[in-house]
């Protein structure tokens, strides 16, 4: 069994992990967590260093070319936050000419395009569990090109979640939580424009993707698939609707679960990293963010105070 490594930080809800690999932070390890701090772990854990604040909710991270990092804040927008000095700098709160509620993930191609998704237009991070269960389909895949210009790209999309770009660059992924797949839009070549799936039928709901060192597209299963969750998706959203108004303690909750799986950009699965309920490592659960680096595989969660790894 894979064991699991999990180094503490000072802040609930570390929900996603990017590795530094280059410049005087290599081997870092950057998460956000729920009080908008942004932090940076040292490569062995030993040390970890608050190095911003977004004044938000800091969700999806990922690295620049120039070191700054792209930061999607649930509840301000696509940030740049400078780790060296701490400033951050808006780059956009709005879509369309409305302002978003609810941005989750990017990635950044190497022209400098921006690819994030917009999670929900009705609702915010702290009612995920309305959008995920009323399966409003409201979510969006955003691009940035360099000059500026704001395009939707996909919409539709049953909680648009992580993003990852191809090697090549000729195709973005984007997960769809609520319907377990992630959908492949391609930027360029024949299929150009056109939108199909990386993978269907997840074993569970997936959360942040990211495209590791080895190439593979990265996936976090935050929770397994839930017999009950899915039946009210496919229900009258008037059930949908009063479900999400029961009590707490009533309403469907993500089962204890550390899993993440990898697929190849042809769409083959290559691995499926589980440590079930009893197993070292079920403690952390609800494994929203992953990062595969030189065979290290890093993971954030959006409630647990603390990251984690384990080897391939």
């Amino acid at each position: 069994m894979t064991s699991l490594t999990v180094i503490p930080v000072p802040g609930h809800g570390a929900e996603d992990v990017v590795v530094a690999t280059s410049g005087p932070d290599q081997g870092c390890v950057f998460t956000g967590t729920e009080d908008g701090a942004v932090f940076r772990v040292s490569p062995d854990g030993a040390k970890v260093d608050r190095v911003a604040h977004t004044g938000g909710r800091p969700l999806g991270i990922e690295f620049a070319p120039d070191g700054r990092l792209l930061v999607c804040d649930a509840q301000r927008g696509l940030l740049w936050v400078d780790p060296a000095s701490g400033a951050v700098e808006l780059i956009t709160a709005e879509v369309g000419g409305r302002a978003m509620v609810f941005c989750n993930n990017a990635a950044i191609a190497a022209d400098g395009t921006i690819w994030w998704s917009d999670s929900s237009t009705e609702f915010g991070i702290a009612r995920w569990k309305d959008d995920f269960v009323r399966n409003t389909r409201t979510g969006r895949l955003v691009r940035r090109d360099p000059d500026g210009t704001i395009t939707v790209v996909l919409d539709g999309l049953a909680f648009a979640n992580g993003v990852a770009l191809s090697g090549a660059g000729d195709f973005v992924c984007v997960a769809e939580t609520g319907a377990r797949t992630v959908v492949r839009h391609w930027i360029s070549g024949d299929k150009q424009g056109t939108r199909d799936f990386l993978a269907t039928d997840l074993p569970g709901y997936p959360d942040n993707i990211a495209r590791g060192s080895d190439g593979l597209i990265w996936i976090t299963i935050a929770s397994p698939t839930d017999p009950l969750v899915e039946r009210l998706q496919r229900g009258p959203m008037v059930l949908r609707k009063l479900a999400t108004k029961l009590p707490e303690e009533f309403q469907p909750k993500p089962k204890q679960t550390v899993r993440v799986v990898a697929y190849d950009e042809q769409g083959t699965l290559v691995h499926d990293l589980d440590l079930p309920p009893g197993e070292q490592g079920a403690a952390y659960h609800m494994v929203t963010g992953v990062r595969e680096h030189d065979g290290r595989v890093w993971l954030g969660s959006l409630h647990e105070p603390a990251i984690a790894f384990t080897d391939l």
